[in-house]
């Protein structure tokens, strides 16, 4: 189980994103909805149906009843693949402005059920799409998702954006959940190594994130001795990085690295851990 996820923190957080994707959604004309996006199959249009589908289906709502070809469709490669491409599939030919207001009365409703939930409720167990956890760390995860697909529609519509504040915040503390596996069992650092990212909004560093490898790697507050390597990006390059949104090869002439060159080279190399 994660440690506690503070409720008005979280909520406030998911607030912050879905008015932010609102306000772009409501800007963009009907061919911009329909430009592709760096999600492979999936347009701006798609991205917002998938943010609806996973919000209707916390609302209690059934989802459609959509056949999904696996085989014609590359990046359908799950259950969870399944369940996106089926609400992707049943909303692909509504318009753009009654997607947006479906996407606008469904948040509006799930974010005024999120505040009133008790303390109980918001602790409760509950699956998660990282496994068993927290009601509230599945509404952690639901920042980070919504807060990727906002990122990846303003990569497709060329409005960027968004990338600090409490949102932004709280997508960096669930990322920092797997930076253990990232450094430890995907980049192999070995005991006694440890990494520093130093991630900058502006140049200026504004968040540092520590993994300490000990008898497994972990993410500590700070670091016991000085950094193996610590590297140096812009919070988007990470962001995007991680999640898959561009290629190991990709986005490295932001990076800068200060430290062993070889344990630098196996994080960059692995560092995606979710798309």
């Amino acid at each position: 189980m994660a440690s506690s996820i503070t409720k008005d923190r979280t909520v406030a957080a998911l607030g912050e994103v879905w008015t932010s994707l609102s306000e772009l959604l409501g800007e963009l004309s009907d061919d911009e909805w329909r430009l592709p996006s760096p999600l492979p199959g999936w347009s701006v249009q798609d991205n917002v149906a998938h943010i609806v589908g996973t919000e209707a289906m916390l609302s209690g709502e059934a989802g459609p009843s959509v056949e999904v070809d696996r085989d014609a469709a590359e990046h359908v490669r799950n259950d969870i693949g399944v369940f996106n491409e089926q609400w992707v599939e049943a909303l692909r030919p509504m318009p753009p402005n009654a997607v947006l207001s479906r996407f606008r009365e469904l948040t509006g409703a799930r974010l005024a059920a999120l505040e009133a939930m008790s303390d109980d409720e918001w602790n409760a167990e509950s699956f998660t799409p990282a496994g068993k956890d927290t009601y509230g760390r599945f509404m952690q995860i639901r920042v980070f998702d919504c807060w990727l697909h906002e990122q990846d529609i303003r990569d497709a519509v060329g409005r960027p954006g968004h990338e600090t504040g409490l949102a932004v915040d709280v997508v960096l503390d669930e990322m920092s959940t797997a930076l253990g596996f990232v450094v430890g069992k995907k980049a192999g650092a070995t005991s006694g190594q440890s990494v520093t990212f130093a991630l900058t909004d502006a140049g200026a560093v504004v968040r540092q994130l520590h993994v300490e490898v000990g008898d497994r790697a972990a993410v500590v507050p700070e670091l016991s001795e000085p950094a193996t390597v610590t590297l140096t990006m812009p919070i988007g390059v990470m962001t995007r990085r991680c999640a898959g949104r561009v290629g190991a090869d990709d986005l490295l002439d932001q990076i800068v690295i200060d430290g062993n060159l070889e344990l630098a080279s196996k994080i960059l190399a692995n560092q995606s851990y979710t798309i």
